[in-house]
Formats: C-alpha cells, sequence, structure tokens
C-alpha cells in the first residue's frame, strides 16, 4: 500500500497536473481519432469488404499509424514543455492537486486512461504488424509505386502470380529485412528526386540464390522426363493459315538410378561460367564438371585461351528461367497465343496481319493504345471489308480489346519498356537464350565445342505443319 501510495504522489498526480494542457489533450485527441479509425478499416477488412486500392493500404496501414504514434507522443511533449513553463515561471505547486479515489467521476476517469492506455497499446503492435505486412505485400511492391507497373502487370499474368514478391526478392530474416529497407529507402528518393532508371533493371546480381527460392516448391533433381509442347503459329493470310510445331522436351534430370539427362540433368550443379555483361547474356568462358571429377573448359575462340575478366557463378536455374515470374513476350508469340486459345476469332479476314501491326505501332502512352488500336481494327474493317464488320460486328470489337490488352502487358512508353526491352533466356528463337553458350564457338583444348545437336534438347516431331499427323495420331 505504501508503494502504491508513493506511485500515486510522485506519478499520478504530477502526470494528470501537467497533462492538463493543450498540446497533450490534442495528442490524445489525435491518438483516439486515429486509432478509433483504424479499428472500424481493420473491422470492415475482416468482414471481407477489402479494398484493393494500394493508396488506402499506405493510408491505413502506415499513414493512420504513424500519426497515432505521432498523437501518443505530442502526450509527454506536452508535459514536458508545461513543467517547463511553470518551472521556469517558479509557479510549480508544493503539492499537486489531490488524487481522491472516493470520487466516483475521478475514478471512472481513471478506468477510461487505463483501458485507453491498453487499447492504445494493442493497437500499436497491431498497426505495427498491419504495416509490415502491408509493405511485404504484392500491392504495395507493385501498384504503390509506379515505376514497378511492368514488373507488377507480368506478375499479375504469371505462373507465380500466388507468390508473394518478398518470398523471391527479400527471404526471411532480421538482415535481409534491414537490406530491404536500405533499399526501399534508396529507390523511394530516386523515385520522389525523379532519378531512377528506365526501364528498372532485372536484379540478375542481387536476387536470391535458386536454391532457396526455387527449390523451395521445385526439385531440380526429380527425374522429369519428356514433356510434349505444341506451338501455334498464323500466316499472314486472308485465312490466317494456322500451322503448329510439335516437339518433345528431353527435361530429364536425376532418375532413380542417380543417372543425369536431359536439359536439367546436363546443367544440374556442375556448371560454372564467367558472364561479361551485366545482364549476363555474354558468356564466352563455361566450366563444366565431369562425372569422373576432371574438369572442363569451353572458351570463346575470341579469348584465344585466356580466361575473361567478369563474374563467376554456378548456372542455376534462373540462368535459363530468368522471366518465370514476369514474362514478356514478342508480339508474335502474343497474338499467336491469343489466336490459338480463341481470344482474337481467326474467322477474321487478315486479323493476323493487321493485329501485328498494330501492335507494333508506336504509341505514345498505354492509354492511347486502349484507344487507338480497338479504333483502327475497326477502320480497317470498314473501309476494306464492311461485310465483314457487318456480319461479325462483336469479334472485330473483342478482337480490338484483346489486342489492347496484350500491347498493356508488355509495351509501358512511360518506363521504356518495349517489345524485346525484357528477354527470356528459355529457348532460342526470340532471343539467344540457349545459344549463349551453345552457339558452337565455345570450344575445349581438344578442339570439342558446346553442342549444337539439337537432339540434345528436343526432338522436332513436326515444324510448321498445317494440323500434323502426329497430333491426330495422338488424339490431339
Amino acid at each position: 500500500m505504501a508503494a502504491f501510495q508513493k506511485f500515486r504522489e510522485n506519478w499520478v498526480r504530477p502526470a494528470l497536473f501537467f497533462g492538463n494542457n493543450p498540446i497533450s489533450l490534442a495528442g490524445g485527441a489525435i491518438t483516439s481519432a486515429s486509432g478509433v479509425t483504424m479499428i472500424g478499416y481493420w473491422l470492415v477488412e475482416l468482414f471481407g469488404r477489402f479494398n484493393d486500392n494500394p493508396y488506402v493500404g499506405i493510408i491505413f496501414f502506415l499513414l493512420l499509424p504513424a500519426v497515432f504514434i505521432g498523437g501518443l507522443l505530442l502526450i509527454p511533449i506536452g508535459v514536458f514543455l508545461r513543467h517547463r513553463t511553470l518551472q521556469k515561471a517558479g509557479q510549480i505547486p508544493a503539492q499537486y492537486p489531490k488524487i481522491d479515489l472516493n470520487d466516483r467521476m475521478f475514478r471512472h476517469g481513471l478506468d477510461i486512461v487505463l483501458v485507453a492506455t491498453i487499447v492504445n497499446l494493442l493497437v500499436v503492435a497491431m498497426a505495427s504488424y498491419r504495416g509490415a505486412a502491408y509493405m511485404d505485400s504484392p500491392e504495395f511492391c507493385g501498384q504503390s509505386c509506379h515505376v514497378m507497373h511492368p514488373e507488377y502487370t507480368a506478375y499479375k499474368v504469371s505462373a507465380h502470380s500466388h507468390v508473394a514478391c518478398v518470398e523471391c526478392h527479400i527471404g526471411s530474416g532480421a538482415q535481409a529485412y534491414f537490406s530491404a529497407k536500405v533499399n526501399g529507402t534508396k529507390q523511394l528518393l530516386e523515385v520522389t528526386f525523379n532519378r531512377y532508371p528506365t526501364p528498372i533493371p532485372s536484379p540478375v546480381t542481387s536476387l536470391r540464390p535458386a536454391r532457396v527460392i526455387c527449390e523451395g516448391c521445385h526439385t531440380p533433381a526429380k527425374f522429369v522426363g519428356e514433356k510434349l509442347l505444341v506451338k501455334s503459329n498464323f500466316a499472314d493470310d486472308e485465312q490466317n493459315s494456322e500451322t503448329q510445331t510439335v516437339l518433345v522436351l528431353h527435361l530429364g534430370g536425376e532418375d532413380s538410378l542417380s543417372r543425369l539427362s536431359g536439359i536439367h540433368g546436363v546443367h544440374l550443379n556442375h556448371m560454372e561460367y564467367i558472364a561479361t555483361s551485366a545482364d549476363r547474356n555474354t558468356i564466352p568462358w563455361v566450366q563444366r564438371q565431369n562425372s569422373d571429377g576432371s574438369e572442363t573448359v569451353f572458351a570463346s575462340t575470341a579469348l584465344k585461351g585466356a580466361q575473361p575478366q567478369g563474374e563467376r557463378r554456378t548456372m542455376d536455374c534462373i540462368d535459363c528461367h530468368n522471366r518465370a515470374s514476369h514474362t514478356f513476350v514478342t508480339p508474335e508469340e502474343a497474338i499467336n497465343r491469343a489466336m490459338a486459345d480463341g481470344a482474337i476469332s481467326t474467322d477474321l479476314p487478315f486479323i493476323h496481319k493487321e493485329g501485328l501491326e498494330l501492335l507494333k505501332t508506336t504509341y505514345a502512352s498505354q492509354d492511347e493504345a486502349r484507344t487507338k488500336i480497338p479504333a483502327e481494327l475497326e477502320n480497317y474493317y470498314k473501309n476494306s471489308k464492311p461485310e465483314v464488320l457487318n456480319a461479325k460486328a462483336a469479334q472485330v470489337k473483342a478482337a480490338g480489346i484483346e489486342l489492347a490488352t496484350l500491347y498493356s502487358q508488355n509495351v509501358f512508353p512511360d518506363m521504356k519498356v518495349t517489345w524485346g526491352t525484357r528477354p527470356n533466356n528459355i529457348g532460342h528463337m526470340s532471343y539467344p537464350g540457349c545459344f549463349r553458350c551453345h552457339d558452337g564457338d565455345h570450344v575445349a583444348k581438344d578442339g570439342k565445342a558446346i553442342t549444337q545437336d539439337c537432339a540434345n534438347c528436343h526432338n522436332l516431331l513436326a515444324v510448321e505443319e498445317a494440323k500434323p499427323k502426329v497430333l491426330s495420331d495422338l488424339g490431339l
């Protein structure tokens, strides 16, 4: 009881006396208002009325918690300032106003202060957690910062759209979190002062290792075997003639007898290379570890036996699957896929030819493309084939909208991202990809070059054939 009496006399009574000032009272009001607002939003969100606008998240998960904490800080600041003012004026009372716990009104007021303190602590804890969680969300990473619009758009239509950005780009632990926030602060300053690069460079050197990203879900050592791949292409003639290429990919891996085969098996954990370009697309030197433990070096003939200066690393998933979560395609690939899937009707004469020309046209902005592409396609049919427009107006409209969507998923004029800006290293048709090493110019001391034999990676069952027989034989 004596300890409580001492606490009341030395702390509670002075705090109540000095806390009766405009600054502390304003702090209490700000804290209460922001706290109630945040709790209200959390309850609304809890019952499923979530607003995915990134700026709403910034307000309720970042700004309001900061206002809430700012209000809390105003309370002791006001107490300190009033104490200093009264001390300078010599007006600090010898005895502070008594606290009468027998006074029902005062006792209720003290209860309110106690409850408010507990609630404030809970709100600070919850706001801190929700703020940190929000900053780790894809919406914050991709939508809050407009410079990430290209990457976020590609992410949403990728096979990994359910995987949070932080899983690949940050990771867990205090060190990863600290590094991410330091880098985020740097990026914030770049955006604030308009000093960011366009396009945003791909983080090839700062990305987490594939063994902690990809291998959390995928097992590269697992024997995958063969994969059938069918690619459709459409011609520029009036009928949009379709041909198909059918191939079997030898993905391979490590089988039950520990034998390595196929694309994955050959490159699995025993290939090193030196890249002389920042994007790792120029690879003049490769070293292979053989099954007997020996090593074979394949070097570009231009090196004349010298080892180049550059980044040396062990090949992993990312070296080929470099656009696994942010895939940008060529205009040809985009329109061929859309036509094969039925999103663009193949019954529209010359739709492949005209659609491809519209996709390759330069537009000042995505908004302009979304307006002009459908309008120009409609004008084409109106002027050259009005009977098609009359009979298939809905298909023409749908095709125009789809073409505009394809453009807006791959071209971002404000960030200088256009067709081909983001090369994809899978394959070798549109970009060097495999031919970074399999170019016939990487030669070992014994004169043997890295193979260019197509059959090592795939078997071509049909090449640009109309209705390939192999597909009908397979019942496809």
